[in-house]
């Protein structure tokens, strides 16, 4: 076993390489996505500069320090956003040591920050840079009360510096989790919230001699920054009816900054959520009534929020969120197959490549940062040999703030490894 474990630990120091300077890119001649929702643009240029980009469409000039990389007969995206992930918190989810996702029985709530847990060590970040995910939003599990802290944005680089932004937003756990963690009890989840809302407050009017038995002084100061819209609050909730009563706490609350998570029953009321002009980061493929507040879940339930002017993306909620982000356009691409079945509502390709970029940017507030490939983004760009929405497709390259990152993995390793084993090929602790 000791060997084992010393093993996977130059593994996964081999994977973290010195930080590289960004140069001036140009990648030229490929069917260029921005990324925002438009159409193609065949025959493109990228321009990287200084881990930024410069522009990015047709007719765009090369600079002539820029190293040139042909893109011909390839496509040219911005990096994969996961809206929802647990990347870099998990790396054996049974193994407690390897999993810091939650406080544990911490007396803390919406205070933890998942900053300090993130390893960008952890082989699922490799895994799924190598598949063309650059930005993932981190979010903390509840445990023991419905807040579970601090989510942050990270890359997907092979360096040390992973945080791109912290304190992006308060991870609430409402529905079915929510009542469970307040006694059994819908009604308890939603009095427990507003009832720690007002211990915020509280606790903003005299912060010195704040005491209380339920939030701690740096958790009501974290919820005093919700209430106050400086960190936006994203809220679990599946069911129809609880959508709506998360969208009445704007009228006590009105600097709130609500982004819903989940919501697969979120077609159900659609036109409501428009109306609060609510972002919604939904599960792309719930369309079984796995749990009594999912029985309306059907896989039509983005498209209908999308026709009924819903700003919707995609998040794998709790859906293999620390490891397989990387099924993201599998799921994109689901919904854009799903026009094709009569009374199905889906997604458009430049609708459903935008759901993995730029839409859960934006639905975050860092659209201006990240999730596409307008001029002043952070430069991620990724070649694939084919239309990423299709299996069948792969990276060939990809740029992370403007530096090529290595598609070498740990998994790719163990697949090369034992492809065609040999004879005396096998490592000693099988011998």
């Amino acid at each position: 076993m000791k060997r084992i474990i010393t093993s996977l630990a130059l593994a996964l120091a081999a994977s973290i390489a010195a930080p590289v300077a960004a140069q001036t890119v140009a990648i030229t001649g490929g069917k260029v996505v921005i990324g925002d929702g438009s159409a193609p643009i065949d025959g493109g240029t990228v321009v990287i500069r200084d881990g930024k980009i410069v522009a990015a469409g047709a007719n765009v000039p090369v600079p002539a320090d820029a190293t040139r990389v042909d893109a011909t007969g390839k496509w040219v995206t911005p990096g994969l956003f996961a809206g929802f992930s647990r990347l870099g918190l998990i790396e054996i989810n049974a193994v407690r040591q390897t999993n810091d996702a939650s406080g544990g029985e911490s007396s803390f709530s919406a205070a933890i920050d998942v900053v300090p847990a993130i390893n960008p060590e952890a082989v699922p970040i490799a895994v799924n840079r190598a598949a063309g995910l650059t930005r993932a939003l981190v979010v903390p599990s509840a445990s023991d009360t419905i807040f579970a802290g601090k989510g942050a944005m990270i890359d997907l680089g092979a360096d040390y510096d992973a945080v791109t932004r912290s304190n992006v937003f308060q991870y609430v756990e409402m529905g079915e989790g929510g009542a469970a963690r307040a006694g059994g009890s819908r009604a308890a989840a939603h009095l427990l919230l507003r009832t720690m809302f007002a211990e915020a407050k509280r606790y903003t009017r005299a912060p010195n001699s704040f005491e209380s038995d339920m939030l701690t002084a740096v958790d009501a100061k974290a919820l005093a920054d919700v209430l106050a819209g400086r960190t936006r609050l994203l809220v679990h909730v599946e069911r129809a009816s609880d959508i709506l009563e998360i969208l009445k706490l704007r009228a006590d609350f009105p600097a709130l900054k609500l982004v819903l998570a989940g919501a697969s029953e979120g077609w159900r009321v659609a036109p409501q959520i428009a109306a609060a002009n609510v972002p919604v980061i939904a599960s792309a493929l719930n369309d079984l009534p796995e749990s009594f507040e999912k029985l309306a879940a059907t896989q039509s339930n983005i498209g209908r929020m999308k026709n009924a002017g819903v700003n919707v993306s995609i998040g794998m909620v709790n859906d293999r969120d620390a490891h397989q982000l990387r099924y993201a356009p599998q799921y994109a691409g689901n919904l854009v197959a799903l026009n094709k079945i009569p009374g199905a509502a889906g997604l458009s390709w430049d609708e459903a490549f935008a759901a993995i970029t730029s839409g859960p940017a934006e639905a975050m507030g860092l659209g201006a940062i990240a999730g596409s490939l307008k001029p002043g983004r952070v430069g991620d760009v990724v070649i694939w040999d084919a239309d990423p929405l299709e299996l069948s497709s792969a990276p060939s390259a990809v740029f992370i703030d403007g530096v090529r990152q290595s598609l070498d993995n740990r998994q790719q390793r163990l697949r090369d490894r034992y492809r065609t084993p040999q004879e005396g090929s096998l490592p000693k602790a099988y011998e």
